[in-house]
């Protein structure tokens, strides 16, 4: 099975369902963002939930508690088979979050939501850190981020390839692990500012990669996300 996870960074529902189209179960599942969800609202999620694809919904939820779990419930009637908040919220808006969607599909009779908590954003390095106050190490910083993640019910946290090992052997090996800033070999670096290949962060130990523009800009999607996958199964 794919860890392959597509985020569908686009402006419209209709390139969104092109995508899908094109590389259909080649992924384990798409990623609705801020641009595609602020363009189009609720009617973005379409694409992927109408054609029975898995919906990561990566909103990055940062509120106090009660408003982080009411989009909590509200992602969880949508559909949402995992969405974000950020870790740095703290731990009762992570625990708020997780009530919320324990409660909210057990009501609906359907399965419950992963939350995985957003630790150090990938565009971020240890000099932009420094900027907003932030001293810390990276490394220390995402892993304290992760065992807050873990201690307040979430499922996991999503984190950048290069801090995926320390985060295994701090929070265990059924916590799970959402890695962007992955880039084929050859790829460019684009925004993210700390990459490995799909190979090493499979390696490494992700349970789930999120690629974007290596497939959604490819001229065969569907062929760049099974390149993808023959990687992770090399690997």
């Amino acid at each position: 099975m794919s860890r392959v996870i597509v985020a569908l960074d686009v402006d419209t529902s209709a390139r969104a369902a092109s995508l899908v189209h094109a590389v259909g179960p080649a992924a384990a599942a798409y990623k609705v963002g801020k641009q595609l969800f602020v363009a189009e609202g609720p009617a973005a999620l379409a694409p992927v939930v109408e054609a029975g694809h898995r919906l990561f919904l990566d909103l990055k939820f940062h509120d106090i508690p009660n408003t982080v779990a009411g989009a909590v419930r509200s992602a969880t009637r949508l559909g949402a088979w995992m969405l974000t908040v950020h870790a740095s919220g703290g731990a009762a808006m992570m625990r708020a979050a997780a009530e919320a969607a324990s409660a909210e599909s057990a009501r609906l009779g359907v399965s419950r939501p992963l939350i995985v908590g957003v630790t150090v954003l990938t565009s971020l390095d240890a000099a932009a850190l420094a900027s907003v106050g932030v001293e810390t190490p990276v490394a220390d910083h995402v892993k304290r981020h992760a065992e807050l993640a873990r201690t307040a019910g979430l499922d996991g946290v999503v984190a950048s390839p290069l801090e995926i090992e320390l985060i295994r052997d701090a929070c265990g090996s059924d916590f799970l692990i959402v890695t962007p800033g992955i880039r084929p070999g050859g790829s460019a670096a684009d925004d993210q500012a700390r990459t490995l290949t799909p190979g090493m962060a499979v390696r490494a130990g992700a349970s789930y990669l999120v690629v974007g523009r290596p497939i959604t800009a490819a001229d065969d999607p569907r062929a760049a996300a099974e390149a993808i996958n023959q990687e992770i199964a090399r690997g």
